[in-house]
């Protein structure tokens, strides 16, 4: 099946909420070195049938528990066997760890070193070896490179211009029919990245929504 097939086969259009306001401040665990103290604590999940552990750290987005956003998109994102995918701000590693289950190979990156290090020790933890993690700023670590997917849970509390950046250089990414599959709270820019994704993609859908979050695909 053609990867436009299998990305629109089961979706319904849905009406989406108010736009994304300016953050005014960046998040902590944006930033590149996190400056609350490191403390960690490993948590145990399963996901699209699969089991997996955690290790989540302080200053890393989730810390300690699986958030529902991620877990919304990590439920319905669309993965096929021979796929490139990139998880664009890993995190802790969820993503691009379970993905790994189901496509060729993972690159996840982040701009927080303490993010990396601990998706490092997941990877490991988990038994994963398709799959890499590298260090930097959004698409810098992959300079050159495209992928099948690029899938995120982007960090809304950076602010709209990094969620703009995000969206608009994710084509030049991907390969042609590639997906940028994100999650996003219904209420807090859900509306805006919608109708930003539909000015660069060829046609945009809702994967899912609930616990008021939206789950959105672009084909490039």
């Amino acid at each position: 099946m053609s990867k436009k097939g299998t990305l629109w086969s089961n979706f319904a259009g849905a009406k989406v909420d108010k736009p994304l306001n300016e953050a005014p401040h960046m998040s902590h665990y944006y930033s590149e070195n996190p400056d609350v103290p490191l403390r960690t604590k490993t948590i145990e999940v399963c996901l699209r049938g699969y089991c997996f552990k955690f290790i989540t750290a302080s200053g890393v987005f989730s810390f300690g528990k699986l958030d529902r956003g991620t877990e919304l998109l990590v439920e319905n994102m669309v993965l096929d066997r021979n796929w490139r995918v990139l998880d664009l701000g890993c995190g802790y590693g969820v993503i691009g760890i379970v993905a790994s289950r189901f496509v060729d190979y993972v690159v996840m990156t982040d701009v927080n070193r303490r993010a990396v290090s601990i998706a490092r020790k997941n990877l490991k933890i988990n038994g994963v070896r398709n799959a890499e993690v590298r260090w930097g700023s959004l698409y810098e670590p992959v300079k050159g490179e495209k992928f099948d997917s690029i899938i995120t849970n982007p960090p809304v509390h950076a602010g709209k211009e990094v969620l703009r950046e995000i969206v608009i250089n994710a084509p030049r990414h991907l390969n042609d029919g590639g997906l940028l599959q994100l999650v996003i709270k219904t209420k807090q820019g859900a509306k805006y990245i919608k109708a930003l994704m539909e000015e660069h993609f060829t046609e945009v859908r809702e994967l899912a929504k609930g616990s008021g979050y939206r789950v959105y695909a672009g084909i490039a």
